[in-house]
Parts: C-alpha cells; structure tokens; sequence
C-alpha cells in the first residue's frame, strides 16, 4: 500500500523523535585530547557527571592526549557518527592548528558537527614566586635586562598557551625561550618548581596555585578582566595595547552524527551549564560558561579559526 506525502514525512519525523528519546542507551565515550587534570579535562569530567545523572546512562571521559591534541582530535573524527563517541577540545587543536600545521588530518568544519560552546577560558601570565617581577611592566623590564636568559613554558608547541605567548613576544619584543611540556599539568609543576619562569595558563589550572603563595598572577590575556580574579589587569591595561587572547572549550561530534543526537546533546549541554551549582565551580576555576545552539557555536568555531590564523601568522610560528 503506498503512503501519501504527509503520512512518510510523520514516519520519518516520529522516527527521529524515538530515536532522540532512544538516545542514549549505552555508555557515551567523551574524548578529550588532553592529560588528565588539564583545563578542558577538568571541564569535561564536570559536565560528564552531570550528564551521567540526567541522562541514567554513562558518559566517561576517554583522554586521548599527544602531538599538540591531534592525536585525540583525530581519533574522534574517524569514530562511527552514531552519537556514542563525542569530542570536548578547545581553541588550541580547533582554532590554532589548523594555521599552525602545515598538514592536519582534520577540518574542524567539515570533520565535525558543533553540539555547544561549554566555556571560554581567561588565559592568565604566571610566574614562579621567586621570580623579580610583580607586574607586567617589571616582568618585561627585567627580560630586557636578560635578553635570552629567561623562559616560559607551555603545555606543548602550538598550543594555546604557546601561541599566547608567542603574541605577547611579538607585540613586546622579548627574548624568551620556549620549553614544551607534555600538557600543561607537567608545564605547570615545571613553573612551580622554578625549572621555568612564567607561562600563560588558564584560571582552572593557575588560581589553585596562586592561591596557594606557589605562583604569582601578573596579568589576564583575555580583552576584558575575568569575572572569576576581577582584580588581575588585562595585558592591554598592563601596558601592551590592543592585546587579547583566550582560551575556550567546545562540544562536538562527528560529521554525519544523527541531527537528534546533536539536538538531544545541546539541550543537556545547555542545562548542564545554566545550573547554578555548575555555573558556580566553574567560575571558581576561572571558566565563564557559554550557552550557545549548534548553528552559534558554527559560527564561533569559523570567527576563532579566522581570528587565530592571524594570530598565527603574527608569531611567526609554523609546524611542518
């Protein structure tokens, strides 16, 4: 028996409603391409959690990290779209490498389908608490002083918190040495340990130890003061004008992955994010939550790639 126009578009339409109040059934694997404890991670496990309980099903964070997040990326591209794979990454392997790397086994607009922003992160300039300079004026002062004798860290080359520095040296003019760590939980404990001298990081990462007397906050690379440390100034205010670089967080899936799972994942996404509680922890790590729909976090993700390209080209950084 043939079936009328309107009666095939009912099927197919309630078929995607089962199959987005099907969704999901089984265990979810989130890959972050980072070490466990970096920023993003920890961001990803909060958001995990609270999707394990609204949900009943389990969503578990599956660190993929190596190769400037590439490794991990790469792996959530080549998974089957079926929704039960996802990807939490930030700015560094979506935005930045794909100017930084001169070949990339990923597109971050063709391989990937947005399901939500999740944060935008503050990336804070940090020292060693020995070190002789208490503010941003003082800190390049005393590089100039010691041209090639200081250096800063980074969680990996090409990373966010590489390439934030990399800006500040070329809109300054320092002569400063860069040692790549194996995630920013090794760069860190590196900074705190006194075997480097400064790097950029987010306030997820940094606030506990400066908080702790083991770092000291010189400024904020983000265009506006961070909501979570209101008293920190920017770099611009701190005598570099115009500077303004920031660090985010995003939700993705497969391209190809069933509009419905991407519907279903943005609305606890976004529930997630608009609770109290959550919106509260993260802040205090110094991440600002971001409620976007799917078709805003596109136009996010192609406004950063644009953004960073620049950025890129200005450091003078390349990756073969």
């Amino acid at each position: 028996m043939k079936r009328s126009l309107p009666a095939l578009l009912l099927c197919v339409l309630s078929g995607w409603t089962l199959a987005q109040n099907a969704y999901p059934n089984r265990p979810v694997r989130v890959i972050v391409p980072f070490p466990a404890g970096q920023t993003t991670d920890t961001v990803a496990r909060t958001l995990t959690q609270q999707f394990t309980e609204s949900t009943g099903q389990t969503f578990f964070v599956d660190n993929r990290a190596g190769a400037s997040a590439i490794i991990g990326t790469d792996h959530a591209k080549n998974a089957q779209p079926d929704g039960y794979t996802l990807l939490m990454a930030s700015s560094g392997p979506l935005a930045i490498n794909p100017s930084l790397y001169a070949k990339l086994p990923y597109d971050t607009l063709k391989d990937f389908q947005p399901i939500g922003m999740m944060v935008v992160v503050a990336q804070f300039l940090v020292v060693n608490k020995d070190f002789p300079a208490n503010n941003l004026k003082e800190l390049l002062a005393y590089v100039k002083q010691n041209p090639g004798k200081v250096n800063f860290g980074s969680g990996g080359s090409g990373l966010t918190n590489h390439l934030t520095m990399e800006l500040l040296k070329a809109n300054t003019g320092m002569q400063i040495t860069h040692v790549p760590y194996k995630g920013a939980a090794a760069a860190l404990t590196a900074l705190v340990g006194g075997e480097i001298s400064m790097m950029f990081e987010s306030g997820p990462a940094v606030i506990p130890h400066v908080k702790s007397g083991k770092l000291k906050l010189i400024a904020v690379g983000s265009g506006r003061r961070s909501v979570a440390m209101p008293d920190v100034p920017t770099v611009a205010e701190a005598g570099v004008p115009g500077f303004n670089a920031q660090s985010w967080a995003a939700f993705l899936a497969p391209a190809g992955t069933p509009k419905p799972v991407i519907q279903k994942m943005n609305a606890e996404l976004n529930a997630a994010l608009s609770r109290p509680a959550i919106k509260e922890r993260l802040l205090g790590m110094g991440a600002e939550t971001l409620e976007y729909s799917p078709e805003q976090t596109a136009a996010y993700l192609k406004s950063e790639l644009d953004n960073w390209a620049v950025a890129v080209k200005a450091s003078g950084a390349r990756v073969e």
